[in-house]
């Protein structure tokens, strides 16, 4: 123990320096960022307060979430206006089988013809118009769910299976 007082007392001078420049150095340190530390203050001020834009970072959130929920609220809407518009899809006429047809054998060409009109439930009409050289004749057939109560013709039939089979 000895040994090490005398070294330090013959390297006091030395020490003393040393440890001056160490504290001089964690005292630039300090400064240094202490300088870092007051720019990030000022910045973080700035945003949140919003002297550059007129607006700070909370309000500008807050303005944000307000956008969200009105979006959200109009996305709802256009959900249910949709449900809406399924729902009268379902009842429109979207399978269509056309069957033209020679109901006379003296006839020239094919004038008579069976229009099967159906909605996505199988629900609608046959329509029938037979034409001879003296007249014509329509007819109008409910469909319930692919089938007739009235007996179809075989034209009726083959119009019916095309709107079926798409």
């Amino acid at each position: 123990m000895e040994e090490i007082l005398k070294l330090i007392t013959l390297n006091a001078n030395y020490i003393i320096v040393g440890l001056s420049g160490l504290v001089l150095l964690l005292f630039f340190i300090i400064i240094w960022q202490g300088v870092s530390i007051s720019g990030l203050k000022k910045r973080y001020n700035k945003m949140m307060s919003g002297e550059e834009t007129g607006a700070s970072f909370e309000k500008m959130m807050l303005d944000h979430i307000d956008q969200v929920r009105v979006v959200s609220e109009k996305i709802e809407k256009l959900n249910e206006k949709n449900k809406e518009l399924d729902a009268l899809l379902q009842l429109a006429i979207t399978n269509v089988g056309v069957v033209r047809f020679r109901a006379f054998e003296d006839m020239g060409s094919d004038l008579s013809y069976a229009v099967a009109l159906l909605d996505s439930n199988h629900d609608g009409v046959i329509l029938s118009s037979i034409f001879d050289r003296e007249d014509s004749r329509s007819y109008v057939k409910p469909i319930e769910k692919g089938k007739s109560s009235y007996t179809l013709t075989k034209e009726e039939e083959e119009a019916m299976r095309k709107a079926l089979n798409g």
